[in-house]
């Protein structure tokens, strides 16, 4: 089992930024990559950015790209997902998602990759 906790999220106005982090315990030797996801009110829960544990390798959504970092600290366990020039349709509730399954260094999109999933932490961008 791997447990995630989320942390960062709040109200920030529309150019604003936020650091949102992901701390992963119990069975960590087994994460292959981590994903972080966003659902806005009814709508689907979309991919926004992963990262592969041990190469590194990241893969962003084009609404995303340029905007956002995400970035890991093996050490500590934990997955970061910098937000910058943040939009009102960036709203949403956050989700950090980590995966088992696979081998390599290719970054994962799909929430069926994905094994365990943080609690999620809401971010509102204000205009």
């Amino acid at each position: 089992q791997v447990q995630l906790v989320e942390s960062g999220g709040g109200l920030v106005q529309a150019g604003g930024s936020l650091r949102l982090s992901c701390a992963a315990s119990g069975r960590t030797f087994s994460i292959y990559g981590m994903g972080w996801f966003r659902q806005a009110p009814g709508k689907e829960r979309e991919f926004v950015a992963a990262i592969t544990w041990s190469g590194g390798s990241t893969s962003y959504a084009d609404s995303v790209k340029g905007r956002f970092t995400i970035s890991r600290e093996n050490a500590e366990n934990t997955a970061y997902l910098q937000m910058n020039s943040l939009k009102p349709e960036d709203t949403a509730v956050y989700y950090c998602a980590a995966s088992t399954r696979y081998s390599g260094n290719f970054p994962r999109r799909g929430t069926y990759d994905y094994d365990y999933w943080g609690q999620g932490t809401q971010v509102t961008v204000s205009s």
